[in-house]
Parts: C-alpha cells; sequence; structure tokens
C-alpha cells in the first residue's frame, strides 16, 4: 500500500477506480473478504428479490440504487450509504447506469459478533454516566438507515478495499480497517438516534438538554462555555461529560451537526451558499465550504447541484413510468 494514499484527501474517483478494478462482469462479483460482493451494472435493472443474513453497509460509488423493505423505500447514491439491519429479504432496483458510466457498488455483510464488540466498546463509557434503555418515548427501530457518506468512512472503506487485495495486508490490516468502518457506521447511527431523543430526555440527561439547546441555536456563535452555562457545569467539567456519552467532544459534535443541518439545507434547494453557512453558524464562508467539502468530500454548491439533477432524473422517472400502460 502506497502511504501517500492515507496523506491525500479522499476523492469519490478512488472509490470508482478500486470497485470498477474489482468487478469486470455486469452483476455481482464476489469480494475477496466473507460477505463482500461488489457489483457492476451497464443499465438500470427492475427490481429484484435479495437477502441478507447479517447487519450490511451498502455503499454506491456510482449511479444510484434503491431497496424496498416492509414497504418502506431507501434510495441512495456517492452521497449516501444505507445500512440494513440483519435476517432481511427485500427488494432492490438500480435506478442509474450506462455502458459510459456503469453502476458501481458493494454491499458488505459484517459478523454480529463484530458489531457487538464494537458497539459494546462504544456503549461501556456512556451507560457508567447515563443508564438509558430503549423505551416507549423511543421511536422503533428501522430496517435501514440512509445516512451522508463523509471523509471518515470513505477513507475507511478505501483502506479496507486496499487492504483485502494483499496476502500481509488482509491477514493484518483489514480487520482492523474492518473495525474502523463498523465503528463509524455505529457511530453515525448513534448520532441519528441521539438527536432524536434528546428532547425526550432533557429533563434528565445534562446532555441530551444541551443538544437540544443546539439545534433551536444553531445559527448562533456558540462555545463550549455557553453549553455548559446551559446545564450549570464548568467548561472542563462540561467537556469531560460530553465526551463521555457522546464519544466526541463539544465543539466536533457541534461542527458535525452545523453541517448535517446545512446538507439538509442544501437538498432542500432554496437557499444559496452563503444563506446556508449563516443559517448553520459559520461567519465566513470560504471557512464553511472548506469543512464542507472536507466532511462530505464536495462543495456545498456541488452538492447541490447533484442533488437537483438526481431529483430531476427521478422526476423524469416517474413521468415516464406514468405514461405507460
Amino acid at each position: 500500500m502506497d502511504s501517500g494514499q492515507l496523506d491525500r484527501p479522499v476523492k469519490s474517483g478512488d472509490l470508482i477506480a478500486e470497485l470498477a478494478a474489482r468487478a469486470p462482469r455486469v452483476g455481482a462479483n464476489t469480494g475477496a473478504w466473507p460477505g463482500l460482493t461488489i457489483y457492476r451494472f451497464t443499465t438500470p435493472v427492475g427490481p429484484t428479490w435479495e437477502e441478507i443474513q447479517s447487519l450490511s453497509l451498502c455503499i454506491v460509488a456510482q449511479g444510484r440504487k434503491a431497496v424496498t423493505v416492509d414497504g418502506e423505500t431507501y434510495r441512495y447514491d456517492p452521497f449516501n450509504y444505507l445500512v440494513l439491519s440483519s435476517h432481511l429479504h427485500f427488494e432492490a432496483e438500480i435506478l442509474e447506469a450506462s455502458p459510459s458510466l456503469p453502476f458501481l457498488s458493494f454491499v458488505l455483510q459484517i459478523d454480529p459478533a463484530l458489531v457487538r464488540r464494537v458497539s459494546s466498546d462504544m456503549l461501556e463509557r456512556r451507560t457508567t454516566t447515563f443508564r438509558s434503555r430503549g423505551g416507549p418515548g423511543q421511536p422503533p427501530a428501522k430496517q435501514g438507515l440512509v445516512s451522508a457518506l463523509d471523509q471518515e468512512l470513505m477513507g475507511a472503506v478505501l483502506r479496507f478495499l486496499r487492504a483485502v487485495g494483499t496476502g500481509t495486508d488482509r491477514r493484518v490490516l483489514a480487520p482492523l480497517y474492518l473495525q474502523e468502518m463498523v465503528y463509524r457506521v455505529l457511530q453515525r447511527e448513534q448520532f441519528a438516534r441521539l438527536l432524536a431523543i434528546a428532547a425526550a430526555q432533557a429533563a434528565s440527561n445534562p446532555v441530551s438538554a444541551v443538544l437540544d439547546y443546539v439545534r433551536a441555536h444553531l445559527p448562533e456563535p456558540l462555545t463550549v462555555a455557553d453549553m455548559a452555562e446551559q446545564v450549570s457545569l464548568s467548561p472542563s467539567a462540561f467537556a469531560h461529560l460530553f465526551r463521555d456519552v457522546t464519544g466526541k467532544a463539544p465543539y466536533q459534535f457541534l461542527k458535525e451537526m452545523r453541517l448535517d443541518r446545512a446538507r439538509e439545507l442544501l437538498v432542500d434547494g432554496n437557499l444559496a451558499v452563503a444563506r446556508v453557512s449563516k443559517e448553520v453558524g459559520y461567519a465566513s464562508v470560504s471557512h464553511f465550504i472548506s469543512e464542507f467539502r472536507g466532511r462530505f468530500g464536495v462543495t456545498p454548491r456541488l452538492y447541490g447541484d447533484m442533488h437537483a439533477v438526481h431529483v430531476e432524473l427521478d422526476s423524469q422517472r416517474v413521468r415516464e413510468g406514468g405514461g405507460q400502460s
């Protein structure tokens, strides 16, 4: 493995190249790792039934795909990945593919024992502070989760794919990168769940109370001292508690909240980049653009434009399908 690969920013073209090299045939190609399947399609493909046994990570490098589970459809593309829970029978459809721009993706089924081990490590310190468990006030678990593909997960994916190609790296490094991938996915899932239950736990959990406050004040300049003041703690005590519960420093968590909200505003498509920057609390547009690109791999303008193209393609496809009888 070239050590220089670890120093430069990850680009979507890197993943396209890795999967194209490993998927010479149209259809499913067996990966060099248990549970890894790499797909190539040169035309859209109608719904087909598929099945998985373990929690699965589904990432598209080029093209778009839809998965329908229990009547709910999850669409994902190079900007968003899909996580599916175990023991599912579902419909999959390739929405966008052509000979010049083939659909390229992979599905990795992950050993449940690894998922349990990583999630236990993540939860161990959090539950010593707040031993909250699922209850009637929490939203029901879904079979799938679509989330933004950021640079952290993309980097782990590329390191894993490159490591499985050589004997020594496959034995020593690939298991470590696989564990990092699982951690990144569970971290994202926990992040989303934590936001969803923040309001319900605000009275008893000071960290959740702060998250509720931050979500309502994202456009404003916020410091760790501001957040600590909301729950009557010193900045150092609050920062320690916050890291115990979320696994991240308060400022890092705040930055991710800002950028995730920015992504939502860009997807809506009604605001200019400068306005989005202001709405999520960035005083400098150039700083916002730099941090957005660092997290999602593209500039905010390009992200919004690409999403608009995808929406138009979906609308065109619906119109064309509706006109057939």
